[in-house]
C-alpha cells in the first residue's frame, strides 16, 4: 500500500511517500481502508520528536481518519465490512494505564489503509461527508471538551480566542458561536481576523500588534471595573500565557489544551487569585465529545472549515504548511484516486 512515513525524526523532507506492507488486524481489531484523513499539528511534533514519547520507525502519521471497514477480526460489535466509520485516535487501557494514539505511537491514517480496534470506531451518519468525519477527532473534539464539557461554556458570555485561526481555533469559534456567546478571535494577522470574521466571530483582534491584555483593557475595561472576558481560551502558552491572566474577567475562566508555543511560561499569581478565576485544563477527547461533534454536523449546525484537500503523495507539502503556520482550518487528505485541489 502507499503511505507517507518517516525513518527517523526530522522536517517535512524526511518524509516519504512510498510503499509499506499493509497491516493486517489483530483479534478485536478492524482492517480499514482510509477515505479521507485530516493533518495536526500533532504530525509536526510527531515527526519532529517529543521528549518523553518513543515512535517506532517507520512511522505514519495521521491520527484523523475516516475510513471504510474492510474486514474485522473476531467480534463486530455491530460494526460490519462496508461501512464508514470514525476513529476515535486515542486509546487507554484502564487496567494498565497503557496509552497509545494514532499516528503517534502507532502508525496512523497517511495511508491507504490502518488498523484499529473495534472499540475505537464511530459510525459516520449518512449527512456527514468523509472529509466533514475526518476534520472533526483531533481539532473538534478537542475544542468540544474543552469548551462544552470541561468549560462549561453558556450563552451570552463573552469568550477571547487565540490561535483563532487553526484547526482547534476555528473549531472554538464555530462551537463559541453555535452555543451563543460573543467570541473575540485572535489570529497573528489583520488578515485571518478578517477570515474569523467572515466565519462568524464578533470581533477579531490581531495580537502581533497589540497584547492581550492591552487589548482586553481598551476594549473591555480594567479588571475593577468589570473588565476582561468571561472566558478566555490559551493552547499556545509561550509568551502570551502571562497576559492572557490579565485579560480574564472577575470569576472567569482561562481554558487551555496544549502548549504549542511553549509549556513552561511565568504566571502571575496575583491575577488569579485577585480574579477568583478558574484555570481548567482539557486533555484530548472521549468517543462522546467526538460524537456530539459528529451529531451537530449531520443536524446541519456545524460545518468544520476546510482549507484545503491534498493527494496523500503531496501530504508533506501540508505538513510543511502547518509548521509554517499557513493554513486556516484543516488540511484534508484523501488517497491519490480521490484527487484533491489544484
Amino acid at each position: 500500500m502507499k503511505a507517507l512515513y518517516f525513518t527517523a525524526h526530522g522536517d517535512a523532507d524526511a518524509l516519504v511517500h512510498g510503499e509499506m506492507e499493509r497491516p493486517a488486524p489483530p483479534p478485536g481489531w478492524a482492517l480499514l481502508k482510509v477515505r479521507a484523513a485530516a493533518l495536526n499539528y500533532l504530525d509536526v511534533f510527531t515527526l519532529r520528536g517529543m521528549p518523553g514519547i518513543k515512535v517506532p520507525f517507520p512511522m505514519v502519521t495521521g491520527g484523523d481518519c475516516a475510513a471504510e471497514i474492510v474486514e474485522i477480526n473476531g467480534e463486530g460489535q455491530g460494526f460490519a465490512p462496508g461501512q464508514r466509520v470514525l476513529v476515535n485516535p486515542a486509546h487507554i487501557d484502564d487496567r494498565s494505564g497503557h496509552f497509545e494514539m494514532l499516528g503517534e505511537t502507532r502508525p496512523g491514517a497517511l495511508a491507504e489503509y490502518v488498523v484499529a480496534r473495534v472499540s475505537q470506531l464511530i459510525p459516520i451518519p449518512d449527512p456527514v461527508t468523509d472529509a466533514q468525519a475526518a476534520a472533526l477527532p483531533v481539532a473538534y473534539g478537542t475544542a468540544y471538551r474543552m469548551l462544552v464539557t470541561r468549560g462549561r461554556i453558556a450563552a451570552g458570555e463573552s469568550i477571547l480566542i487565540l490561535g483563532a485561526s487553526g484547526g482547534v481555533g476555528t473549531a472554538c469559534v464555530l462551537l463559541a458561536k453555535l452555543f451563543g456567546l460573543t467570541v473575540t478571535a485572535g489570529a497573528g494577522s489583520a488578515a485571518k481576523g478578517e477570515r474569523l470574521i467572515a466565519l462568524g466571530a464578533d470581533h477579531g483582534y490581531d495580537y502581533s500588534q497589540e497584547p492581550v491584555d492591552a487589548y482586553s483593557r481598551r476594549t473591555t475595561g480594567s479588571l475593577f471595573r468589570g473588565g476582561g472576558f468571561d472566558v478566555v481560551v490559551n493552547f499556545t502558552g509561550g509568551e502570551t500565557w502571562a497576559p492572557s491572566l490579565r485579560a480574564v474577567k472577575r470569576g472567569g475562566r482561562l481554558l487551555t489544551c496544549g502548549a504549542t508555543a511553549g509549556y513552561d511560561p511565568k504566571t502571575d499569581l496575583r491575577f488569579i487569585f485577585t480574579a477568583e478565576m478558574d484555570v481548567r485544563g482539557s486533555t484530548g477527547f472521549t468517543t462522546e465529545d467526538i460524537a456530539a461533534c459528529l451529531g451537530l454536523v449531520a443536524e446541519g449546525r456545524l460545518d468544520p472549515v476546510i482549507d484545503l484537500t491534498l493527494p496523500l503523495s503531496r501530504a508533506a507539502e501540508g505538513v510543511a504548511m502547518l509548521r509554517d503556520r499557513k493554513v486556516f482550518g484543516k488540511i484534508i487528505v484523501v488517497p491519490d484516486n480521490l484527487g484533491g485541489d489544484a
